[in-house]
């Protein structure tokens, strides 16, 4: 099995509301560039045991004493580890109901997958794939955390084609027969969540219904395609996490050797498994702002490489250019691209070696805005990838490029609340 049932650690205290609203904080890869969200998080969780500090939030990976809050990561995983913090649900999963701010439910199994079935790589034909281009820089930060962490704590989302909707959402209706292990509202207005422990008929269900998604003829014949090797779980949020608990296993692998790797806790990492067709999933775009560079020299370059069109009603690939408070539709009307969201990568990434600046990844159109009011900064505004498209593109095309896509707004990311052993 590829996604499987896992020894699952919660707080001792998962039936208690109010210590599980300061227990339970947002992925670590969000408000990147609103250091008043994480000090509001830092006096919400003051003094009490939170995931805030067995996590490191990425707003914090270029601090001076980043190597410092680091180990005290660790420290704290193991004091947690020591003092009885967690207790420990055996060879689980867990039915995720996840109330967003706007009130739609979205639906998820905690379980964990199978690192012998992933590749990020580029063109890889592995059961789990990236669906966006792994940036390899970004894994060192993040084995710092991981090599030394006795537990691990998951912001990972895999996605399922499953548009009948017949494997994760009828669990919806059973839950009056399962295990309710949390349900308390989230942090910062950012919705409830509430969980569930499956039962064995249910879990059993949920594993015979996976196992005929990774059949080859049923897979070649629904995307209409002749491969050697099914697409089953591509990777929706956190797909640097789950390159960096590949990278930590495969390093497992040359310390243990082989043999003794695959069977050590590293094999596998815990993630939630949702349903692309969720009725919750909204693919969003993710916006682009660039610090301490100049927009018009952007144009420039832009103007010297395609045949740009500020015409409204220009057809081609468009976006939003937001610069000195000014917000101006551009069309490129021969990239040689497939995806606007390539074009525009490619363009800021040799833009950005030739001239400086540093770039961020924006959930919301307002941030970008708020951010670009600064003469020094300028923004792109995307529109969102159909989903439909997502499985078929990674198919055909292999990995997107990086920050395609997005599933939602920063406050509806998956919030930290399970962990695992590690070691």
């Amino acid at each position: 099995m590829t996604f499987k049932r896992a020894d699952i650690l919660l707080p001792k205290f998962h039936n208690d509301p109010e210590k599980m609203k300061t227990w339970s904080v947002v992925a670590c890869d969000q408000y990147t560039s609103e250091p008043e969200y994480w000090n509001e998080v830092n006096a919400l969780t003051k003094e009490k045991e939170s995931t805030l500090y067995v996590t490191v939030p990425e707003i914090y990976l270029n601090d001076a004493d980043i190597e410092d809050r680091i180990q005290k990561t660790n420290e704290t995983m193991q004091t947690y580890m020591a003092d009885g913090v967690f207790t420990e649900h055996k060879n689980t999963y867990i039915f995720v109901e996840r109330t967003l701010r706007n009130g739609v439910k979205r639906l998820g199994i905690v379980g964990m997958v199978d690192l012998e079935d992933y590749d990020y790589a580029v063109g890889s034909q592995t059961k789990v794939r990236a669906t966006e281009g792994t940036v390899v820089s970004r894994i060192p930060p993040r084995l710092k955390v991981r090599q030394d962490a006795p537990v691990e704590l998951p912001h990972i989302m895999l996605l399922i084609d499953n548009e009948s909707r017949d494997i994760i959402e009828p669990n919806a209706k059973l839950t009056h027969t399962f295990e309710k292990v949390y349900d308390f509202d989230l942090m910062q207005n950012s919705g409830h969540l509430t969980g569930y422990r499956l039962s064995d008929e249910a879990a059993d269900l949920l594993d015979e219904k996976l196992q005929k998604l990774a059949d080859l003829d049923s897979f070649n014949k629904k995307y209409g395609v002749a491969k050697d090797a099914p697409l089953v779980y591509a990777m929706g949020d956190g797909n640097h996490s789950l390159a960096t608990a590949k990278a930590y296993y495969e390093n497992k692998k040359k310390e243990l050797g082989e043999d003794a790797a695959k069977r050590s806790p590293a094999r596998y990492a815990l993630c939630e498994l949702v349903n692309l067709h969720d009725e919750s999933l909204v693919f969003e775009a993710i916006h682009r702002v660039i610090f301490d560079a100049k927009g018009a020299d952007f144009l420039k370059k832009l103007e010297a490489t395609y045949t740009v069109s500020y015409d409204e009603k220009a057809v081609g690939q468009s976006f939003i250019f937001v610069c000195n408070q000014k917000e101006t539709r551009v069309t490129i009307t021969d990239s040689k691209e497939y995806l606007t969201v390539a074009t525009v990568q490619k363009m800021l990434d040799e833009f950005i070696a030739e001239n400086g600046g540093e770039i961020d990844y924006i959930h919301g159109e307002d941030v970008v805005k708020n951010l670009c009011e600064s003469p020094n900064n300028f923004g792109i505004i995307l529109e969102a990838m159909d989903k439909a498209d997502l499985y078929k593109s990674v198919i055909l095309d292999g990995a997107l490029p990086r920050k395609t896509f997005s599933m939602g707004d920063a406050c509806d990311k998956r919030f930290y609340t399970e962990a695992r052993k590690i070691k």
